[in-house]
């Protein structure tokens, strides 16, 4: 079966049955990080992105910020890109913690954005020989992984996935968690089960000052991705980890106390997945100026 065709069957799939997937920031965690994203690119950006998006996405990047974990079944060798394990450190340091599990150096999260925005930067030269779709929808879904606090967290526990708490009253593990309890219970208590009013709530917190704040970093694109990493990483001990062990149950105190982690993460996630897409493609930064929602307007002036 051609690839394109298959893409285009599972895209199809997945935006009729829009099943949450337990994976990365979960389907939910995704689809903010891209859609809040959309909002701050230029035109130009948008031209190009709309321009690789496969027709079933119909121009969306959000619809399509989960391919990569539906896409795991048959891109196996894609499976360490999602995460970055550090051994049971507070620290991110690329040359020893971005490889596989063969000692493969760079990958890992960190690595796989680099990559791919590599690769679209070739767009416009069709000598490439990469393809440019999948490049754009790895690199999307990505930006995010790294901004999820265990995705860039401890080895011996696999990110959380060993550590067996109780969320409430439901028996799971401290990175589904993170990845989707916390996002589906504030959505029931807060938002009416509804996504477009987290989304709303969320970009109500991102103000002129943090949008500038989010996008510098000390120049090459390499070492904003190692500022992002240690950002989880340190969020990860200092929040996700903390007074968690077998068995625990978590419940109000911890959801109350990391819920504004998540959403700040899927923030930043969002700007900064903003920022490279405009870098790559129009040679800018993030669209301040036209795509501030009226609220984040509200709060600049």
């Amino acid at each position: 079966m051609d690839l394109l065709l298959l893409i285009h069957i599972i895209l199809v799939v997945s935006l009729i049955v829009g099943a949450p997937q337990a994976n990365a920031w979960g389907k939910e965690g995704h689809f903010m990080v891209c859609k809040i994203a959309e909002q701050y690119l230029t035109d130009k950006t948008l031209s190009a992105v709309s321009d690789l998006l496969p027709a079933a996405a119909e121009g969306d990047l959000a619809s399509v910020c989960s391919w990569a974990d539906q896409m795991r079944f048959r891109y196996r060798w894609a499976s360490p890109l999602h995460y970055i394990n550090t051994p049971g450190v507070c620290n991110f340091n690329y040359s020893r913690d971005c490889h596989n599990s063969n000692g493969e150096k760079d990958v890992c999260v960190a690595g796989a954005i680099s990559n791919y925005t590599g690769q679209l930067q070739a767009y416009g030269d069709s000598s490439n020989g990469y393809n440019l779709t999948e490049s754009l929808m790895f690199l999307a879904h990505f930006v995010g992984d790294i901004h999820q606090p265990l995705h860039v967290s401890f080895a011996d526990d696999e990110g959380g996935n060993a550590i067996v708490v109780h969320w409430y009253r439901r028996k799971s593990n401290l990175h589904h968690v993170w990845d989707v309890s916390m996002i589906e219970t504030a959505m029931k208590d807060y938002y009416n089960d509804d996504l477009s009013t987290m989304i709303e709530a969320i970009k109500m917190n991102i103000t002129a000052d943090k949008l500038n704040q989010w996008e510098t970093c000390s120049g090459k694109l390499a070492t904003c991705v190692n500022q992002y990493a240690t950002e989880s990483i340190n969020l990860a001990c200092e929040y996700a980890y903390k007074d968690v062990k077998q068995d625990s149950t978590l419940g109000d105190t911890y959801f109350f106390s990391r819920l504004p982690v998540v959403q700040e993460r899927i923030a930043q996630g969002a700007v900064r997945l903003a920022k490279i897409l405009n870098e790559i493609f129009d040679g800018s930064s993030v669209d301040t100026k036209l795509r501030l929602s009226s609220a984040a307007r509200a709060i600049q002036i």
